[in-house]
């Protein structure tokens, strides 16, 4: 059983409360991508599963971030469910003005064009059905086309500002 909460200590809700209090929810990270006239991507850890009938799935964007403009006019999108090995990927991802798809990133160019990551966990390509504005984010709702879930292995996490993984 847990403790009950202290309400005298609760705050006001704000950007920080949020942040501090999603820092003790661990989440999976993905990367999502997108074809455009270079390809694009960006380290999520706001992938969701939607639906299984009809198979969607939903991520969160900045809408200041430097992937929103090819995201905002993508048909389709790239999900890449990332391995506990794959850190630096998740951070090169994740770091503003980094050569994401350069040299070191292995990738290729899968269905309807959609940037694919190697060596992931596993990969869908996706339909993008909506986009929701929510504050200064979108939510990207997206139908599954294409996929392998073949790539195994233990998934990488974020959690406490971190990437970590799961332990035994």
């Amino acid at each position: 059983m847990t403790a009950s909460p202290d309400l005298a200590t609760a705050r006001t809700a704000s950007p920080d409360l949020l942040r501090s209090v999603f820092r003790r929810h661990a989440a999976g990270v993905a990367v999502i991508t997108a074809a455009g006239d270079s390809p694009v991507g960006f380290t999520a850890t706001s992938l969701n599963s939607v639906a299984a009938e009809p198979p969607l799935v939903s991520f969160g964007v900045g809408v200041s971030s430097s992937s929103w403009p090819v995201i905002a006019e993508a048909e389709y999108v790239g999900v890449h469910i990332l391995g506990e090995h794959q850190e630096e990927l998740a951070a090169r991802f994740a770091r503003s003005g980094a050569d994401r798809f350069g040299p070191s990133t292995d990738w290729r160019s899968g269905p309807e064009g959609v940037p694919v990551l190697g060596g992931v966990s596993a990969w869908l390509v996706c339909r993008v059905v909506a986009r929701v504005p929510a504050g200064d984010h979108r939510i990207v709702i997206a139908r599954a086309e294409a996929g392998d879930p073949a790539g195994g292995g233990r998934p990488l996490l974020y959690h406490q500002g971190r990437f970590t993984a799961l332990r035994d």
